[in-house]
């Protein structure tokens, strides 16, 4: 088997410049170790992604990367504030209003990059199995 010590997602740029603009002071993210070739990771917590240069489209309609924060809804604003649009969605298994999904005691969106990705931010609620498992508690909201 292998032994893998971390993994991270890679999402593609037509525009590495104007993906990293929108990856920075949008979102926030400090850039980490560059390429030569402009590639560019971003930690996020412990775990991290990068962004690349390449010819390819972003399919966008399929989620790339999720993102995974304290308060869904907190975050939603952030982005909103700083000219990012949120996805809507309606479909029987997925609706949104103003931008925000519900499932079950948590919360997500999803919004597009420069590029076309797909990028989903969470909020989830561990399952009170889990919580003690890990020897938390958790506290309603």
């Amino acid at each position: 088997m292998l032994k893998i010590l971390r993994s991270a997602a890679a999402i593609p740029a037509q525009d590495i410049k104007r993906a990293r603009q929108f990856y920075e002071q949008k979102l926030g993210l400090k850039p980490g170790e560059a390429q030569p070739d402009g590639s560019v990771f971003y930690a996020t917590g412990e775990t991290m992604f990068f962004v690349f240069p390449s010819a390819g489209k972003a399919s966008g309609n399929h989620t790339q990367i999720g993102l995974e924060v304290d308060d869904a809804v907190a975050a939603a604003n952030e982005v909103r504030n700083k000219g990012v649009e949120l996805e809507e969605y309606d479909t029987p298994d997925l609706k949104t209003e103003n931008g925000i999904v519900q499932m079950g005691d948590g919360k997500g969106f999803w919004f597009k990059d420069t590029e076309g990705n797909l990028i989903a931010v969470m909020e989830r609620v561990p399952s009170a199995s889990a919580s003690s498992s890990r020897g938390s508690t958790t506290t309603s909201r």
